[in-house]
């Protein structure tokens, strides 16, 4: 595994330096898919950190890509809008009839009463009732795990784990939950011939016929009983959201569920990967299970699990030296910010004892920070502390699968190996 990393490595340092920096497209999803990113965004943040990328699949479109200029991006919403009706928050437009506005993808004043809505659900006293049930399912999914064979990190505990806490936030149907992770995967999949989806319209069809349709049922049940303190109800009662249009519901749905599902999911994968890399930091971490409070962090800023959010600009500003003008599409590469040695010291490293460890930008900054981010840490805190507890090591057998997003930086597959439980 490790000596094909390197080769590729090479291959796509030598491709990212010799290829002319007006001909960059870092949000090409192939560099994704194949993890040869690294390079590109490495010589952007020494030559050009605010680059201008003229065409691509996705038109063109600004890359933001050194710490503090992302910070200045993030945390000025009155010049850069996350509106749906501008675009939105990923690079991929949306047909103009399809921007379906969330409150990740609003200004504020709507964007803060909408978010100030759902947020009790991750409140400290939340997380302190959902903390034992989190590890009581941690728990049983690690006990089922088969020792001595190969099999899939990513579907067994990633995916199981995250999409049993997304259908508690919800109080979704338990024995449905996984349409949850399929809903996911259709609403930030790139249409591609044999993908997921082959079509924006077929997209759309799953989108609204199916998943429309489950919560409007649920949302039924709920806004015609008592307040409760799942997600769903709090829309349904809340004052600023129980008025929604069912596409603005289907669009806060997607957001919660994208965000519950897909970054928590691939931090799971992407920490066990980290430790196969770094088997010195393995080594610490079975030495000192105490680190796991600094490792989870790390974990996220190593992997990024959202590669970038998109802005739009409302008016001409300058920003890292470059004019930007109004209306252009601007990318914070969280991914890049996350590997800026100006801000981070030896960013490419993965360090589970770092002394700053939460200095990263996986979960934004500014008034569209990340709303679940305690909880995420949580269960990776938890998962990697009911794992300590069985296993001394997991290992990875090959080269995971990876998304092929440059939006959302997961893995599809991974194949591992339990030798032995403790």
């Amino acid at each position: 595994m490790a000596d094909g990393t390197v080769h590729i490595n090479q291959e796509a340092r030598d491709r990212a330096y010799s290829t002319p920096l007006e001909d960059f497209h870092v949000g090409d999803p192939d560099l994704f898919r194949t993890n040869t990113h690294w390079p590109w965004f490495e010589r952007l943040r020494r030559e050009e950190p605010v680059h201008y990328c003229r065409d691509s699949e996705f038109g063109p479109y600004w890359s933001v890509t050194k710490y503090n200029d992302i910070m200045t991006v993030d945390t000025n919403h009155g010049v850069f809008s996350s509106d749906a009706a501008l675009g939105g928050i990923t690079i991929r437009d949306a047909r103009p009839d399809l921007r379906r506005p969330s409150f990740i993808a609003m200004d504020p004043p709507k964007h803060d009463v909408q978010r100030k809505t759902v947020s009790p659900v991750v409140s400290p006293a939340n997380l302190a009732t959902l903390e034992p049930i989190i590890r009581e399912r941690a728990a049983k999914i690690l006990d089922e795990l088969p020792v001595g064979e190969t099999f899939d990190w990513v579907d067994r505990v990633s995916i199981e784990l995250t999409t049993q806490m997304l259908a508690t936030l919800f109080d979704f149907p338990f024995e449905e939950r996984r349409k949850l992770t399929y809903w996911s995967d259709v609403a930030t999949a790139l249409p591609i011939a044999g993908g997921l989806v082959e079509t924006e319209d077929q997209r759309q069809d799953i989108l609204i016929n199916q998943c429309l349709a489950k919560f409007l049922e649920l949302w039924n049940q709920r806004v015609n009983a008592p307040p409760a303190g799942d997600l769903i109800s709090m829309l349904a009662h809340g004052e600023a959201t129980r008025n929604m249009t069912p596409d603005e519901y289907l669009g806060n749905v997607i957001l919660l569920t994208v965000g519950g599902n897909d970054t928590t999911r691939n931090s799971i994968s992407g920490g066990l990967l980290a430790l196969n890399q770094n088997p010195d930091q393995y080594q610490k971490l079975r030495e000192h299970p105490e680190l796991i409070v600094s490792m989870v962090p790390e974990i996220i800023r190593w992997q990024t699990p959202l590669a970038h959010m998109r802005r739009t600009a409302t008016e001409d500003i300058e920003v890292g030296g470059r004019a930007i003008r109004k209306g252009d599409k601007v990318l914070m590469w969280y991914v890049s910010g996350n590997r800026d040695d100006e801000a981070i010291e030896d960013p490419d490293a993965f360090i589970i004892d770092r002394a700053r460890p939460r200095q990263h930008l996986s979960f934004g900054f500014g008034i569209h920070r990340c709303v679940g981010n305690r909880l995420a840490e949580m269960q990776l805190r938890i998962v990697w502390e009911e794992i300590l507890k069985r296993f001394a090591f997991i290992e990875v057998m090959e080269e995971p699968t990876r998304v092929r997003s440059s939006f959302v930086k997961g893995y599809e597959t991974m194949n591992v190996r339990i030798p032995a439980r403790l």
